[in-house]
């Protein structure tokens, strides 16, 4: 007889129990050659080798007339701690993606890489040719914890090696034992293997994803408040004291589905070095524990702790990691941007950061970015949370040949882009997401084009405004904390949100619901002309629209569900 409570909890959670450690039948499937695709049950296995099927959407229509499958086609996401690259992993990425995959590479908001267009057939030799130069995509995707972000520009150069070794250990001792990725992918096999241990994730594995991030201050480039835990480094005399401890961060929501929404994270204490592994687990261990399993929409920590309330949170964590954080000590975030251009740090290397709009390489710059890597094998490359890229270690020499280089393939300098453009993010949606209700990547460059048009016409071009935009409200380019924030509500209309502050602690407000291009234009030209009259010398478009009561100020989940609700009833 099946148990009430079983029979309670979403599918997701008996296609777990019953995947044998995330096997599946994924070794059956990939050797199925009369489809694309591979089971229904699969597709969700599939993720915690951090593989999505997808397919063209653009072309969906037309092949169900011709009665055809879907163009089913798989996205990988490798899995690289803190973006930090090698000239020869580098290397190896330009030739899977050209050999393998659609021929782009795309730097994503998680500061991994991911390939796109991968047909069934060739996902095992570019998975085998990413462990060729020690990566792989394990738990890039799935119900644990996912790629561990890392402050990418290393200008405090012996602190920012302590704490990129801190994302790294987090990112290996935080993933799952079992051995189904490598016997599937990298042997060929299927052990038949009915459970292995987990002894932080247990059978089930987590409710939902769980995402970390490791800030370095003053620069909130990874937004640490956005993610289930941030790790705020705090620094002594330029080497690493330990970090402020923030729980419970996640931008998700979906759309007109009460009791979800954004959360910032809250900052509970402080923890040293060597403690950082053992708090993270502990905190896992919570939601695992007591992460909703019934309802997938309310599975993040955000609402674990919003249902157990902070003080239950606290008591918990202490007890399972048997001893209570320290005191938080004194931060302070400047932006959450990215450094565009040369800087030197302190050891005396250089690094350059390259504006890559939405993250998206291909042509003409991934030519230029090969030879780089051919030529400066001591170099190496930093993907960051924003979408960019960072040549990293580079010597005065070194830094004119790169320059040269670069020049010659075309690849864009932050000097020839908008102060906006260079802040703006979009997801990819269209066409291979399948979460998408409106364009993101192949669009926000045209809207771009038009917002800028409106600041050079307010006298205001120069001014950096944060953009970004996404497909669907699940907030992978971190819309919720723009200062313009476009959520995609269907094809050609989005939610238009307006007021998050510009260093990422602060969340956004619903402005304009469900409007189109002319709707959105039309907003920001009344408020960019009133900014260019009114705002005080550095003071930010999402501040002055706080100051003056376009939009009030929010940081909590409550509030901002609070403003949906008052927003749809129109009080």
């Amino acid at each position: 007889m099946t148990d009430k409570r079983e029979a309670l909890l979403d599918e997701v959670e008996s296609i777990k129990a019953e995947s044998r450690a995330l096997r599946g039948s994924l070794h059956i499937g990939l050797e199925d050659q009369v489809t694309g695709g591979i089971a229904e049950s699969d597709t969700k296995v599939i993720k915690f080798h951090g593989i999505y099927q997808q397919d063209d959407r653009d072309v969906r229509a037309e092949r169900r007339k011709a009665r055809l499958e879907p163009l089913y086609s798989y996205m990988l996401r490798v899995r690289i701690p803190g973006g930090v690259l090698t000239p020869a992993q580098w290397l190896k990425l330009d030739a899977l993606a050209r050999d393998y995959a659609n021929g782009t590479i795309r730097l994503t908001t998680r500061q991994a890489v991911q390939f796109h267009g991968i047909y069934k057939e060739d996902l095992r030799p570019l998975v085998r040719g990413l462990d060729e130069v020690f990566l792989d995509s394990i738990a890039a995707c799935g119900d644990v914890n996912r790629n561990v972000m890392c402050s990418a520009n290393p200008l405090e150069s012996a602190l920012h090696a302590e704490v990129q070794a801190i994302a790294e250990r987090l990112s290996n001792e935080l993933l799952p034992e079992s051995q189904a990725y490598q016997e599937i992918w990298l042997q060929g096999r299927d052990s038949g293997s009915e459970r292995e241990n987990e002894p932080l994730y247990g059978p089930t594995y987590l409710p939902r994803k769980f995402k970390i991030a490791v800030a370095v201050p003053p620069v909130n480039d990874v937004d640490v408040f956005a993610h289930d835990i941030g790790f705020i480094a705090i620094a002594e005399k330029g080497r690493l004291a330990g970090f402020n401890v923030s729980v419970g961060g996640g931008l998700g929501m979906s759309h007109d589905v009460a009791d979800t929404h954004p959360r910032l994270g809250d900052v509970i204490g402080f923890c040293r070095p060597e403690q950082a592994v053992t708090v993270a687990e502990a905190i896992i261990s919570i939601q695992r524990d007591y992460g909703n399993r019934v309802n997938r929409k309310r599975s993040r920590l955000k609402y674990t702790i919003e249902d157990h309330g902070l003080d239950w949170f606290r008591r918990e964590l202490d007890w399972r990691q048997r001893f209570a954080l320290a005191p938080t000590r004194p931060f302070q975030f400047h932006h959450n941007g990215d450094r565009y251009g040369w800087v030197e740090a302190e050891d005396g290397h250089w690094h350059l950061t390259l504006f890559v709009e939405n993250g998206r390489l291909k042509g003409e710059a991934m030519e230029g970015l090969r030879q780089l890597a051919q030529q400066h094998p001591d170099i190496h490359f930093r993907v960051t949370a924003n979408q960019n890229l960072i040549i990293a270690g580079a010597d005065v020499q070194q830094k004119l040949d790169i320059d040269l280089l670069l020049e010659k393939h075309g690849l864009v300098r932050h000097e020839k882009v908008s102060a906006t453009r260079l802040r703006a993010m979009a997801c990819v949606a269209f066409p291979t997401c399948p979460l998408a209700m409106a364009e993101a990547e192949r669009y926000l460059p045209d809207l771009l084009d038009k917002v800028e048009a409106l600041q050079d016409k307010h006298g205001i071009g120069q001014r950096p405004i944060t953009v970004r935009m996404t497909g669907c409200p699940n907030g992978c380019a971190r819309p919720y904390l723009a200062e313009i924030g476009l959520i995609g509500k269907a094809p050609g209309r989005y939610n238009l949100h307006l007021g998050a502050s510009c260093n990422g602690d602060r969340l956004n407000r619903i402005y304009r619901e469900n409007a189109d291009e002319d709707a959105i234009l039309n907003t920001l030209d009344m408020l960019f002309a009133r900014y260019a009259r009114e705002s005080e010398e550095n003071e930010g478009f999402g501040d002055f629209l706080i100051r003056i009561g376009i939009v009030s100020a929010v940081t909590t989940g409550k509030e901002v569900r609070e403003h949906e609700q008052d927003y749809a009833t129109g009080t």
